[in-house]
């Protein structure tokens, strides 16, 4: 969801909204980025996507920067149009998919922007009216989500249509808007409980799954943290295992940097690869880099570094 900022109006009439959707069109489609549900309010843009290989991050930037570009133009207008960075969520596909179709699709008449369902139905700035067949934009991806609904066109449209008139007296849902691991455990509600016993829960806004998924997303998110913070070798930290190493074998630092294959030295810089590995986080790609061998080699060195560190007592450095 992207809003404008201080609130503001981000479309001011349909020439507006059509030269985003356009741009949207252009710019999905040259990312390969599926879309499967959108709504365009006044003030604020609605948008599911499924992420390819194209970073949402990137996609994001070239629609909104070109959008605000063009928008500051017609109005003569200078400064953001976008209230900060785009809020994203990350979102389980079973179960929310459907419903956050439905929220979102349903948007314009939670605002007013139509009177009723069947207004909703032909409503150009939505992709509900897309999904019916009523309006046609190529860059949505329809054909997804009415294959939950059924196999033929014209019942999966009324199955479809009939889902989301369920959700009409439904008002704002929260819960579908972030806060991961907070429904898994039974909403808001529990979660102060459990707090007033001392009980923190470990949760992300960014994300809308059950208890597996998040727990799944967040390791791997901490899992390339780690792998950024170790993306660039620390020379000092480096060269100080260089040191202790060529310190225990007796041998020149320098040596160690250069290719000799004498024992010593071998065994200098096979404990320098374990250590920088399991001490520093460095990998072995990296580290093949700064001293000037193949991965596979350093991987190799790593595994006699280590075997010489456990005949040696030295694991713990």
């Amino acid at each position: 969801m992207v809003r404008g900022i201080e609130r503001r109006r981000i479309f001011r009439d349909a020439q507006d909204r059509e030269a985003f959707l356009e741009r949207l069109g252009t710019v999905l489609s040259e990312t390969g980025t599926p879309c499967l549900a959108w709504a365009l309010m006044p003030n604020h843009v609605h948008l599911l996507v499924t992420t390819g290989k194209t970073p949402l991050a990137a996609v994001m930037q070239r629609l909104l920067t070109g959008y605000a570009g063009d928008f500051n133009r017609r109005y003569r207008r200078h400064g953001q149009l976008f209230q900060n960075r785009y809020k994203s969520i990350l979102c389980e596909k079973e179960p929310y998919l459907l419903e956050l179709v439905r929220y979102i699709h349903l948007n314009p008449l939670r605002g007013k922007l139509v009177r009723g369902l069947a207004e909703l139905d032909r409503y150009p700035y939505a992709g509900h009216s897309v999904l019916l067949g009523h309006q046609h934009r190529a860059w949505q991806d329809t054909t997804f989500i009415l294959g939950h609904f059924g196999q033929h066109g014209r019942a999966a449209r009324r199955a479809y249509r009939a889902f989301v008139a369920a959700g009409k007296p439904e008002s704002r849902r929260p819960e579908l808007m972030g806060g991961g691991l907070i429904r898994s455990i039974g909403g808001w509600g529990e979660v102060r409980t459990l707090r007033q016993s001392g009980v923190r829960v470990k949760g992300d806004e960014r994300i809308l799954g059950e208890t597996s998924f998040v727990l799944e997303i967040l390791a791997a998110h901490e899992e390339a943290l780690r792998r950024r913070r170790h993306s660039h070798v620390d020379i000092q930290d480096l060269e100080a295992l260089a040191q202790r190493a060529a310190a225990m074998c007796g041998v020149d630092v320098q040596s160690i940097l250069a290719k000799s294959q004498q024992s010593a030295v071998v065994a200098a810089r096979s404990l320098l690869a374990y250590w920088a590995i399991q001490e520093l986080g460095v990998t072995a790609t990296l580290l093949a880099k700064r001293l000037g061998l193949t991965q596979p080699a350093i991987s190799i060195a790593a595994r006699r570094g280590e075997r010489i560190a456990r005949e040696r007592g030295l694991i713990h450095v």
